[in-house]
């Protein structure tokens, strides 16, 4: 007998073991929480060990590419030819999944649909069908346990999985994936930063939006702009200068405020958006297995070499004691900026460096002042790497 299968979930109201540093990946509402303490992205981080397991090496930070952007063997830009409806990009994510459970690589994907009562509760699944998978499109901008699913799985007897999920989630997937008996483990992941409780998501909603009720979806994009897709189609767009930090600085998760792998180093293949150009969606590939899933779909792609123009430093060392004092322009103001940024600013992996520079400068100062104990070991080293080359502000 495996020794997790003496151990019980956490029942819903208990404290969890990670208590406020908690991201709800899922691991403990499964029997997999006899091994929380090693697996848990918040009590015990193993990057570069975890990072061997997964590619054959950790990366390289004294590449840059490497060093920001995690293991990988190839970089590009991409596009379905014939975009899937009602998808939060062109598909992407959703046609690799059908694929391969089409192809028969895989028995079941792990992804995450909508609760029937609320279109922003996450609910996870373990899909058995492309229909189950194209139920789950949609980016869900709030913390889900998508590992809630690991016993279903173990009872399944599936041999062959796809999961898809966030860095959180795949750092504890991958502390525990021996145990999971699987012939095949294949991880498609997408970039993950600022997740919010429910109730923080509500609140970003009716401070942000024209319209909070009717947002289908939304993103922080490349035009320094959020988009938010409403229900009648329409784009409404606000620059990220005219957000009200003040009000909004308190509504992020604290895992989300003290976490380093915002481009899912773990995963075998990366969909995002933040290093290609506006319109298109940024590969990373990372590994054989990511190589593989991305063949499998290539001829429905139009693919491109990534870009990278412009200059990010000055403006990240600018928006970092902004920030901390929680800084607001007036729209006016902001819009113009956001005008003169998109057209002079960083674009394709300039832009993705400028935002990850901007997010773990953030995350450093949110450790160092909320959990100093855990500052040297929490944070790995091409974090601190990064974060190195910015001046922070003196408490």
């Amino acid at each position: 007998m495996a020794a997790h299968h003496k151990a019980r979930p956490l029942k819903p109201t208990s404290p969890k073991p990670a208590k406020a540093l908690c991201s709800e990946c899922g691991l403990c509402d499964t029997s997999y929480i006899h091994y929380v303490k090693s697996a848990c992205a918040f009590l015990h981080q193993q990057f570069d060990t975890l990072e061997t397991q997964t590619h054959g090496r950790k990366r390289d930070i004294n590449q840059e590419d490497e060093c920001y952007f995690g293991v990988h063997q190839t970089m590009l830009s991409a596009r379905k030819k014939q975009p899937i409806p009602g998808a939060q990009w062109t598909g992407i994510v959703t046609t690799i999944a059908t694929q391969m459970l089409k192809a028969g690589w895989v028995e079941g994907v792990v992804c995450v649909q909508n609760s029937p009562s609320d279109r922003w509760q996450p609910q996870p699944v373990l899909a058995r069908t492309p229909a189950e998978v194209f139920a789950a499109r949609v980016n869900k901008p709030t913390l889900s346990p998508n590992l809630s699913v690991l016993d279903e799985i173990e009872r399944s007897g599936m041999r062959r999985l796809l999961v898809i999920g966030v860095g959180c989630q795949i750092q504890a997937l991958r502390a525990v994936e021996k145990h999971l008996g699987l012939e095949k483990l294949y991880v498609l992941g997408t970039p993950c930063v600022d997740n919010v409780p429910r109730a923080g998501l509500q609140k970003f909603l009716e401070t942000t939006s024209r319209s909070p009720e009717t947002v289908v979806h939304y993103e922080f994009m490349q035009d320094y702009q959020v988009h938010f897709k409403h229900e009648d189609g329409s784009i409404e767009k606000v620059p990220f200068f005219g957000l009200n930090t003040r009000e909004l600085k308190d509504i992020f998760a604290p895992s989300c405020l003290s976490c380093f792998d915002y481009v899912n180093g773990l995963a075998d293949l990366v969909v995002g958006y933040m290093g290609a150009p506006l319109g298109w969606q940024w590969l990373v590939v990372r590994n054989e297995r990511g190589q593989a899933m991305l063949d499998l779909v290539r001829d429905e792609l139009e693919i491109q070499p990534v870009m990278s123009q412009g200059q990010r430093h000055q403006a990240v060392q600018q928006s970092i004691p902004a920030y901390d004092r929680g800084a607001t322009l007036p729209m006016w103001a902001a819009r113009l900026m956001g005008v003169v940024i998109e057209k002079f600013g960083p674009k394709g992996l300039e832009y993705a460096r400028f935002s990850i520079d901007s997010h773990f400068t953030r995350n450093y100062l949110y450790v160092q002042r909320h959990y100093p104990q855990k500052l040297a070991s929490h944070i790995p080293e091409f974090a601190k790497k990064i974060v190195s080359q910015y001046r922070l502000p003196k408490d």
